[in-house]
């Protein structure tokens, strides 16, 4: 015969469900009642089942991250902190992939049985946030916001990191400056934008609307823009990327057109991923704690399921330039 939790708690002298709070390591159990509670389920051999504890509970314990493209670099780098910081308190990481953010998009999440979810790819107009709301499931916004429903949040401030940028590259000689930013209806391009827009303001530079594009957070998008940019007849000495991922691109088409970086043109992204540092790459580039932010969202969402009443949180993780090799002195044209 199976053991139960009720061996367990007979063998340990609790109650039942005291052994399941303890199993999950309910704060409000004693470390003595813990410890006793889990010697016993040793000694008996006792595994708890996911779905007794989901039936007794009304939780999963299961917590989704919607992201939108698995072989985009940024989103690798936060799967692994939000796996561990969930799995850390207890709760499981269900991945969820779409490449569009709407109404279909909520409605698979809320069918999948998830106690909320971490929401890496809105858009500033996106219907999604309304459903989880309107249907109950928590959610916390990672790196994007929308417009229409506040929530639990952890995102970037960019400006200090612009700045700092932007003051290097005025010092550097640079004028003409070109920027692929991202898509325009994403909280990130538009901060950065407008954080990018005011560093160069005080400093009496403006972007040019022949040399700004805007896309996707993809390498084909950095690509293909600044083989444009590129393509002019004067073309920026310097070009500020949306993000690390779009300036992989523009490195590629800066190559492709016979463009030595530095020396022709620079190129500054941001993000700071662990391949911007290879020393094939040295991408300078704008920085933040992004394995930090992906686990205090984590920590956000299992907040936001235990204490439904709490205030919202909107964490900013501060910015800083981190120079490397595709930064240098003005090509002089």
């Amino acid at each position: 015969m199976a053991v139960t939790s009720r061996d367990v708690a007979r063998l340990a002298g609790v109650s039942q469900p005291t052994v399941s709070r303890a199993l999950r390591d309910d704060p409000r159990v004693s470390e003595d009642t813990k410890k006793r509670v889990r010697d016993a389920a040793v000694l008996l051999g006792y595994v708890p089942s996911e779905a007794g504890r989901a039936l007794s509970s009304g939780r999963t314990r299961r917590i989704g991250l919607l992201v939108t493209d698995l072989k985009n670099q940024f989103y690798s780098n936060i799967i692994a902190p939000v796996h561990d910081e969930l799995e850390g308190i207890g709760y499981q990481l269900m991945l969820h992939t779409e490449t569009a953010d709407n109404e279909t998009v909520a409605e698979r999440l809320i069918a999948n049985g998830l106690d909320g979810v971490i929401l890496a790819t809105t858009t500033v107009d996106s219907v999604a946030p309304l459903r989880l709301r309107d249907r109950s499931l928590p959610f916390v916004y990672f790196n994007r916001t929308a417009a229409y429903v506040d929530a639990d949040a952890t995102v970037v401030a960019p400006s200090r990191g612009l700045s700092e940028a932007v003051t290097r590259a005025v010092e550097l000689g640079h004028r003409r400056i070109g920027a692929v930013l991202g898509p325009s209806n994403t909280s990130t391009a538009q901060s950065r934008e407008l954080a990018l827009r005011a560093a160069l303001a005080e400093h009496g530079l403006v972007l040019e609307p022949d040399t700004v594009r805007r896309g996707p957070y993809d390498t084909a998008s950095g690509d293909a823009a600044t083989t444009e940019l590129l393509a002019m007849p004067a073309p920026p000495t310097l070009i500020f990327c949306g993000n690390d991922v779009v300036a992989y691109g523009a490195l590629n088409a800066a190559r492709r057109a016979g463009f030595d970086v530095p020396r022709d043109v620079s190129v500054v992204g941001f993000d700071d991923l662990p391949p911007a540092a290879w020393p094939i790459i040295e991408l300078t580039t704008i920085a933040y704690d992004l394995s930090g932010m992906a686990r205090e969202a984590a920590r956000l969402m299992a907040r936001r399921i235990e204490e439904p009443d709490a205030p919202l949180a909107h964490v900013e993780y501060e910015t800083s330039f981190v120079e490397r090799r595709t930064l240098a002195a003005a090509a002089s044209r």
